[in-house]
Order: structure tokens, then C-alpha cells, then sequence
């Protein structure tokens, strides 16, 4: 059982997006996917460090397995929460990919400085973003092997 497509185990996806469209056609787009998964949202980044730490409602979520965070939230900025599971030993293995509409090279620094696996600018188009869902799915649930908690 190397691939994690054959795993009788679904993915944990966590996907902190304020915006619902984007939420909307990620579901959908992870929907369709041959991969088994789970995907959670978290609408902004207190709601998400809630779900990590596994506090309140979300006593008992599942530890994600990539978690897709976008910079621009409100109550905690997407960066404050970067910051917050690198910088936690427990959390600090699960691959963060930042997906925002920031182009700014200071956050695309920041991230990287602060240990994201990943930075994509989300495109406006509808298909292009559509693309990049697919992409992201095809190369970090298909291609790497993330680790299970």
C-alpha cells in the first residue's frame, strides 16, 4: 500500500478559505477526484488553529494531511496561522500550501520564511483556478507521500 490512492484511509484536507465560491468550487473540484478524501473548511484563522489544536466543536477532527491555507482572513491572518503551525512541533510536518490572490513578493518571501511547502497565486479565471485545484490535488495526493499521524 505505498500509494496513498489504494489507501483504505482518506485524506485529510483542511482548506481555510473565507471566500465561499472559492470553497465552493474547491469542494467540487475534490468532489470529483478518484482520490478518497475528507475535505474540512475552516472560514478563517482562529476557526482553523480551533480545528489543528482539536478545541471546542472540533474535538474530535482528524489531524489533516495537507492542509491548503489562504493568507487574506479575517480574525487571524492566514500568516499569523502559518507562523503558528510551523512554529508548533505537533503540526509542524503537515504540508501547508498557501493559495491566495496575493502577487506580493514580500508574502511569497514570508511564506517561504516561514516554512510553506507551497505558494500559488489564485488565478481570476474561473478554469484557470479550476486547473490549479486539479494540480494541486494531482501533485500533492497523487505524487508525494505526506505523512500519516
Amino acid at each position: 500500500m505505498n500509494s496513498l490512492i489504494n489507501s483504505i484511509h482518506p485524506i485529510e484536507i483542511l482548506l481555510v478559505e473565507d471566500n465561499p465560491g472559492d470553497v465552493r468550487l474547491t469542494m467540487e473540484v475534490f468532489k470529483e477526484a478518484k482520490i478518497h478524501n475528507n475535505l474540512h473548511v475552516a472560514v478563517d484563522g482562529i476557526e482553523a488553529m480551533t480545528f489543528l489544536h482539536r478545541e471546542g466543536k472540533y474535538s474530535k477532527a482528524s489531524r489533516p494531511d495537507l492542509i491548503l491555507l489562504d493568507l487574506n482572513l479575517p480574525k487571524k491572518d492566514g500568516r499569523e496561522v502559518l507562523a503558528e503551525i510551523k512554529n508548533d512541533p505537533l503540526l509542524r510536518s503537515i504540508p501547508v500550501v498557501v493559495l491566495t490572490t496575493s502577487k506580493a513578493e514580500e508574502d511569497i518571501f514570508k511564506s517561504y520564511d516561514l516554512h510553506v511547502n507551497c505558494y500559488i497565486t489564485k488565478p481570476v479565471d474561473l478554469d484557470q483556478f479550476i486547473e490549479i485545484v486539479k494540480g494541486i490535488e494531482d501533485f500533492w495526493l497523487t505524487i508525494v507521500k505526506l505523512p500519516r499521524s
